[in-house]
């Protein structure tokens, strides 16, 4: 789903429709009181090997993805990545290849395979005595912050600064999965993933914050390329994808923006092929729509790569050095 306007923070007039966020916000306490119930009556168990969960505060993609890749490269060989396996068939537990389809076993592992060892199940517990069982030191948990089943040893949230929490307020009525003071509480850390060059700015709602806060660029790993391009992207936040582009000197012509984990159909791929003719332009999408295109499309469409630059390396040192010394 696209977030509507009224979750974001600087909403006023007719966009932010008092009224339906009034009616939505009984519903919301209930979802609330859904999640925090659920933390209360579940004991977690714990996997064989520490456990690294990268997640959200808010629905929607913040920056999960790209985090968990470049934490798996600083863990080295024996990090394994975990994820639900959102938008494939297949509940796992399962060790997923590169080769496999997006439409079994969802488009972020396919990334995370291409890196590694990668997994997918529905059932967290499962998939993590798999992934240890398969060899993992330590386990990245793409996604689960709000999955009270499997014990975590270090929690990191992703925040995209420009989106923040939006209005505050829980789903339905606003962005945010739980409490904002119940995600604070578990918290471990916050990653602020700022587009590449921007200036990180305050948060006030992070304010009362005591634990480590790091910084982190989305970067693009080699230059979009030359000439006029029509950019598609399915993600919560497509112009997010477009900024990035526009930011690293892309000529971009126009922006499709997609639903997220949006499946394209021929229809859709015509209509984008057609909008490159009439600017004479070539299509670009994102590394995870690349996934979930068929390999012939896959030929003909440009993908801009992107990976998450940490600011301040030992500070990313000293937040792991604790899970380094348990993996044996």
């Amino acid at each position: 789903m696209r977030p509507p306007e009224f979750w974001k923070a600087d909403v006023v007039g007719r966009d932010a429709v008092p009224v339906l966020r009034a009616l939505l916000t009984p519903v919301s306490w209930i979802y609330a009181w859904t999640v925090a119930r659920r933390f209360r009556t579940t004991t977690p168990r714990h996997a064989p090997v520490p456990v690294i969960c990268v997640g959200n505060f808010t629905v929607g993609g913040g920056g999960k993805t790209p985090v968990t890749r470049a934490l798996r490269t600083v863990l080295g060989a024996g990090a394994h990545t975990l994820s639900r396996g959102y938008g494939g068939t297949i509940e796992g537990p399962l060790r997923v290849t590169s080769d496999m389809d997006a439409h079994e076993v969802g488009d972020e592992p396919l990334l995370h395979a291409a890196d590694g060892p990668a997994w997918i199940a529905r059932d967290r517990v499962a998939g993590a005595r798999a992934a240890a069982n398969g060899g993992a030191r330590v386990i990245i948990l793409d996604d689960g912050f709000q999955n009270p089943t499997l014990a975590k040893d270090l929690n990191i949230v992703v925040v995209d600064p420009s989106y923040g929490v939006g209005n505050g307020a829980v789903f339905p009525a606003g962005p945010l999965r739980e409490t904002l003071a119940a995600g604070l509480a578990r918290a471990d850390a916050i990653v602020m993933l700022h587009p590449a060059n921007a200036v990180p700015e305050p948060q006030t709602w992070l304010s009362g914050f005591a634990k480590p806060i790091l910084h982190a660029s989305l970067e693009p790993l080699a230059p979009p390329p030359a000439g006029k391009l029509v950019a598609f992207a399915g993600l919560a936040r497509p112009e997010k994808f477009f900024d990035t582009l526009a930011a690293a000197g892309a000529d971009v012509a126009e922006g499709a923006p997609y639903d997220d984990h949006h499946l394209y159909s021929d229809d859709d791929l015509r209509f984008l092929s057609e909008l490159a003719q009439d600017y004479s332009a070539q299509l670009i999408t994102t590394e995870k729509d690349a996934a979930r295109l068929s390999p012939a499309w896959r030929e003909k469409v440009a993908v801009l790569r992107v990976g998450a630059r940490f600011h301040d390396d030992a500070a990313l040192d000293a937040l792991l050095q604790p899970i380094r010394s348990r993996m044996t």
